[in-house]
């Protein structure tokens, strides 16, 4: 078999950045989001306008931050606010599209970033996680969702531990609109080996792209339910040349796409300055 030239998560920046369309409002984090927004203006959506919940509206952006409140997420935007007014604006329903991450995610798009409770309860859990931030707000009240997580099975799973911000709840019909949620739901859910998305009439997830190398059965064998499949399965196709090119410009450290192997080379880095430091005084 020949050998990848990109990484899985490449892979699923650029799978995300398709996700976009010219002229939307998109809501997004710092990490892989930002970097497959980024491409998407790059490539296909160049009037895609980002916004970061620090208040930077519409930045140009050359290189990932690697916080909301990096000097450079302001370069060339249109508009300095503040927090206050850009989850006001999104709770009025003036986004397009949002980003989210999760530890575990159902079959009707529901979100758990709050506790895993194993065999256990809320007040006792397992793992308890850093909870909404603006995850529920996102879910809530933007026009459309998309989800980024890595596939594993005890992520995947029939119904989350804790909701904390929503799919399409019970996925019943009219459920969001019963909440009084101004968004329409999760739209899509790319992770490293596949994109999912929801049956229209059910709401509940499936299949609908393969990555290379991928097959259904992998697939459906880290997914917590009986997973579904689109009739006309597709493949993704791999990352071209000049996408990747474009995705390394931005992260030129390798911070974001390099994930915990990166960030533990740098920690490494650190570890060598601090000695020389201390030798140096000797």
């Amino acid at each position: 078999m020949q050998e990848k030239k990109y990484r899985a998560s490449e892979l699923m920046a650029v799978m995300t950045a398709k996700e976009f369309r010219d002229w939307e409002i998109a809501f997004v984090g710092i990490g892989i989001p930002l970097v497959a927004g980024m491409l998407a203006k790059r490539f296909h959506a160049p009037n895609l306008n980002i916004v970061y919940e620090s208040g930077c509206i519409g930045p140009l952006k050359y290189r990932v931050d690697f916080n909301v409140g990096d000097s450079s997420a302001a370069d060339g935007a249109l508009c300095l606010t503040s927090e206050w007014r850009v989850f006001s604006d999104m709770q009025a329903g003036y986004y397009d599209v949002g980003v989210l991450g999760a530890a575990q995610v159902d079959k009707y798009g529901n979100l758990n970033t709050t506790v895993i409770t194993g065999d256990q309860d809320y007040y006792t859990p397992k793992v308890r996680l850093p909870g909404s931030g603006g995850g529920n707000d996102i879910g809530s009240s933007i026009g459309r969702v998309v989800v980024m997580l890595r596939l594993e099975r005890h992520r995947f799973v029939e119904k989350v531990d804790y909701l904390t911000t929503p799919g399409f709840l019970d996925g019943s019909p009219g459920a969001r609109e019963k909440a009084g949620l101004v968004g329409s739901g999760p739209a899509a859910v790319v992770t490293n080996k596949a994109v999912f998305r929801f049956d229209p009439d059910t709401y509940e997830m499936y299949l609908h792209t393969i990555y290379p190398g991928v097959t259904v059965e992998e697939v459906k064998s880290l997914v917590g339910w009986d997973l579904k499949v689109a009739d006309n399965l597709k493949v993704a196709p791999e990352p071209t040349p000049e996408e990747l090119a474009a995705l390394r410009a931005v992260d030129p450290t390798n911070l974001i796409m390099g994930g915990a192997e990166a960030r533990k080379s740098l920690a490494g880095i650190d570890e060598y300055i601090e000695l020389t430091i201390k030798n140096s005084g000797k």
